[in-house]
């Protein structure tokens, strides 16, 4: 038994035994990233306050099953018929025809999770390949490409999505998340070309090019895993921007009427005339509004930290 096959003396383990419980590059890149993360107190408190929608969202469905009344769009307590303040039956109240707020509130919690989400998942699945193809193709396809872009980029998303509102009446939530993304990737493509850009002509992308790599498996096998990161990033942007939208919509009259959002409880709200008479019904949604955006926000500043070595440094240095 040569002295390489000897049991460490600190773990009682041979490096062979070692090697075979190693991590996989991925799992020990996350964990890596993640002791990183929780040193952000910033990141930590976003963390936290997107914990706790999610558990707003996920319990949403709970109030409906213990009481039909607290269905958040159908359900009405018989007892009343117009606003009322916090109760024990009614946390936050009630509204106009005596629906129950705080269900409305965990409602609208899952709708938000649902729009920014799938509205940034679609632009940056959009953005990511566009500047992937645009960055590795160059020449035509770049040119092209990046000229769509900024047509696209240019356009006021809000405006247009109202003009369209207006043209075809109320739409669908899965509509308007569309919507959303298809106006919401060009900035992502940009920065994924730059990223492209720089990764094309590295050693590594030469390397398998000679090997014989076709571009799809050079792009989605090489290039993509670079730059999967950055997208990573951007999309926590991209969840705040959709869900500011998609409150602005309702609250404009233009969300999807068959849904309960925070910014259609505004709508409610102003439209009801009780904007400035119950505070217990519009303070919830406005709240949680500015705390959801702040949350993802923070979350992308604490991810920049971690992709980012050099803001890391920045910190540290005295």
């Amino acid at each position: 038994m040569t002295d390489a096959n000897l049991p460490s003396p600190k773990t009682g383990t041979t490096p062979g035994m070692a090697a075979g419980r190693a991590l996989p590059h991925w799992v020990d890149r996350f964990l890596g990233g993640w002791r990183v993360y929780r040193k952000n107190t910033i990141g930590r408190i976003g963390m936290a306050l997107l914990v706790l929608f999610a558990l707003m969202a996920t319990t949403s469905f709970i109030p409906q099953w213990v009481d039909p009344m607290y269905h958040p769009m159908t359900g009405v307590d018989p007892q009343i018929s117009y606003s009322t303040g916090p109760s024990l039956r009614h946390w936050l109240g009630t509204d106009f025809i005596g629906r129950d707020i705080f269900s409305q509130l965990l409602a609208g919690a899952r709708i938000a999770f649902m729009v920014g989400i799938s509205s940034a998942l679609i632009s940056i699945l959009f953005g990511t390949t566009i500047g992937m193809v645009a960055g590795y193709a160059g020449k035509h396809t770049d040119l092209i490409l990046m000229r769509l872009a900024d047509m696209i980029m240019v356009m006021p998303t809000l405006l247009v999505v109202l003009l369209l509102s207006a043209l075809f009446g109320q739409l669908n939530i899965w509509i308007i998340v569309l919507m959303i993304a298809l106006f919401r990737w060009p900035g992502v493509a940009r920065v994924i070309r730059s990223q492209t850009l720089s990764l094309r002509h590295r050693p590594f992308i030469e390397a398998a090019r000679v090997a014989g790599a076709s571009h799809l498996r050079i792009i989605f096998r090489h290039i993509l895993p670079n730059v999967m990161p950055l997208a990573l990033l951007y999309m926590t942007f991209r969840v705040t921007s959709a869900i500011i939208i998609e409150a602005a919509l309702a609250f404009l009259g233009f969300g999807d009427p068959g849904t309960v959002s925070w910014g259609m409880m505004l709508q409610w709200v102003w439209k009801t005339g009780h904007m400035f008479q119950a505070p217990y019904w519009m303070l919830p949604p406005g709240i949680c509004i500015s705390l959801i955006t702040m949350a993802f926000y923070m979350t992308g500043r604490a991810m920049d930290d971690v992709l980012d070595p050099r803001l890391r440094e920045e910190e540290t240095t005295p």
